[in-house]
């Protein structure tokens, strides 16, 4: 499977200190911080939060089914889930923390009951919706934690992530689909990575964070640069 499937094998090994900083962020807001604008559109960091909480707790769910052999979605529609964030976000800071923090747990406990064989087969994430591997799980929990960590916009930011998280993120990203190709050479990471089907396009240079932050569809690509002079189009994560 390539680059994805490496990337799922070393996610395990990155969560746990992406939980224990997001969490430190987390315990350091005061009740006034949490309704500030943070680095998404339209969302508050209570949004932010919500949608960490309730995607924990989704994901543990698609664990439990799948442990117990009955699979479940993450989430009962598009709409229950926006609407569950939304209501979440209002719920206010005490109530938001708990919920947060308890579905963090949630997710390691379910984590630590899988066995080697309930790793096959697939999810949706919402019935009926688009499938995903249940071998990248935890890749995909790793990735909400640290991205959506940055965009908190509360003292962490993706010159933050560890090497081991930029590598995987840029490494994972190589299997979304994109308009044209391109490569990425970070100056700060030894490697090169392509993206986009065919191969070759524009070198895109700069450091990792902000490559990856770039290919998540944030910013306009600060710190990086293109051989074409124009950086190539990426969509929003």
């Amino acid at each position: 499977m390539g680059p994805v499937s490496d990337a799922a094998d070393r996610a395990p090994a990155l969560l746990p200190a992406a939980d224990r900083a997001l969490v430190r962020t987390v315990d350091g807001l005061d009740d006034e911080a949490w309704a500030a604008p943070s680095l998404l559109p339209g969302w508050t960091r209570a949004h932010v939060l919500a949608h960490l909480a309730l995607n924990a707790e989704g994901l543990a769910g698609v664990l439990d089914g799948a442990r117990r052999g009955r699979p479940q979605p993450m989430y009962a529609s598009a709409e229950a889930r926006d609407g569950d964030i939304e209501d979440l976000a209002a719920a206010g800071p005490a109530e938001l923390r708990d919920r947060f923090l308890a579905s963090t747990t949630r997710f390691e406990d379910a984590l630590a009951a899988m066995r080697d064989g309930d790793w096959t087969g697939r999810f949706e994430r919402t019935p009926g919706g688009p499938e995903f591997a249940l071998a990248n799980v935890v890749l995909m929990r790793v990735r909400e934690v640290e991205v959506h960590h940055a965009d908190l916009d509360a003292g962490y930011a993706a010159e933050d992530w560890p090497e081991g998280f930029r590598t995987l993120l840029l490494d994972s990203m190589t299997r979304r689909s994109y308009p044209a190709p391109f490569v990425v050479r970070p100056t700060d990471l030894d490697g090169t990575w392509a993206y986009g089907e065919g191969g070759g396009g524009p070198v895109v240079t700069g450091p990792s964070a902000a490559a990856g932050w770039w290919l998540t569809g944030r910013g306009a690509g600060e710190g990086l640069t293109s051989d074409t002079t124009e950086l190539p189009e990426v969509e929003a994560w």
